[in-house]
């Protein structure tokens, strides 16, 4: 489809390639830093974009220039007709890739390589049982782990998503690099980011800087190798020398590469948030059902995206804590 119109360019000549669809606000695991202790109000099924929605909706940004969609929840794979979903957004000249728990994907697997769906983050933030079982709230270590090496084994590019907490799971960050020995996948370290709910602190971040003195002092630094980053990639990566996979670390908070953003996110209730950490939301699926064109809303919605963080432009703010209460809890973003 041929772009008629450049709406999805902002103010700051960033030009929005990549959109993330939330399919649904429910998980089979209760993560910490994701869901509050006590849940969060899901929206009504009436409420929720329908698979021909979904489609139409993404449609438009096709047309408009996105090339890359990633279906995101929740967790994606338990929504009911997600198959019916991925083979009607398969049907459109994009890449689709998913984020997942995996902990049902072997389900899926025939059906994920039917529609070309070739790149999938998973989850996991620990390789231990036990600590997989106190931030998840559930115990499912052994499924997600054997789900992983699945996935190698049929042939996915697999990204592991570790989003780490100081005193928790930071002296697992050797541990999670070894993994990469024998395996070709890529580790990305998350520094844990505030969202409504989940208890943020600065004190509880594991920085870049963090991260990489760990590494250093577990691994010669001449073995530890510089990637070449993919354009608007949100990683800063690196592998050491002659292991099969790589790491690298996302550093939404102490480095934030918002100048070559690219992304725009929509929740599983149509709502547009043209930044993680906005705060701000733009109704897509209110106006479509009216019968009313969405582009309007697409473009304003770009251009109204701040330089940097929504708004969040140095560490004092980020730490405030209201402005992360007027955000989403994480599984009702979709990341």
């Amino acid at each position: 489809m041929k772009k008629t119109k450049n709406i999805l360019q902002d103010t700051f000549g960033r030009e929005h390639a990549y959109l993330r669809i939330s399919l649904i606000e429910r998980c089979n695991l209760r993560c910490s830093y994701c869901m509050p202790e006590e849940g969060v109000p899901l929206s009504p099924k009436r409420h929720l974009m329908t698979y021909e929605e979904i489609y139409d909706i993404a449609k438009t940004f096709v047309k408009h220039g996105v090339s890359k969609i990633r279906l995101t929840g929740g967790e994606p794979l338990v929504r009911k007709d997600f198959n019916v979903v991925l083979e009607k957004l398969a049907s459109l000249p994009v890449e689709l890739s998913i984020t997942s728990n995996a902990v049902i994907i072997d389900k899926f697997i025939d059906i994920l390589k039917t529609n070309g769906v070739k790149n999938l983050n998973i989850s996991l933030d620990s390789l231990n049982r036990d600590k997989f079982k106190e931030i998840t709230r559930r115990d499912n270590f052994e499924k997600v782990y054997n789900n992983i090496l699945l996935l190698i084994k049929e042939g996915f590019n697999v990204k592991v998503n570790v989003v780490l907490m100081k005193g928790f799971n930071d002296n697992e960050i050797i541990d999670f690099i070894h993994f990469t020995k024998d395996l070709p996948i890529s580790v990305r370290f998350i520094e844990f980011m505030p969202f409504d709910g989940n208890r943020w602190d600065m004190s509880k971040m594991v920085s870049y800087k963090d991260i990489m003195n760990h590494v250093f002092e577990s691994f010669p630094e001449t073995s530890v190798e510089r990637l070449q980053d993919a354009p608007n990639d949100t990683s800063k990566n690196y592998k050491i020398k002659d292991f099969a996979g790589s790491f690298a670390i996302i550093s939404s908070v102490t480095n934030p590469f918002c100048d070559s953003c690219n992304r725009l996110r929509l929740t599983a209730n149509g709502q547009l948030k043209n930044c993680l950490f906005s705060a701000t939301e733009s109704d897509i699926l209110g106006t479509l059902r009216a019968g009313k064109p969405i582009e309007p809303i697409i473009e304003k919605a770009v251009k109204a995206k701040f330089k940097v963080r929504g708004g969040m432009n140095t560490l004092e703010k980020l730490q405030e804590p209201e402005r992360h209460n007027q955000n989403r809890s994480m599984i009702t973003i979709g990341g």
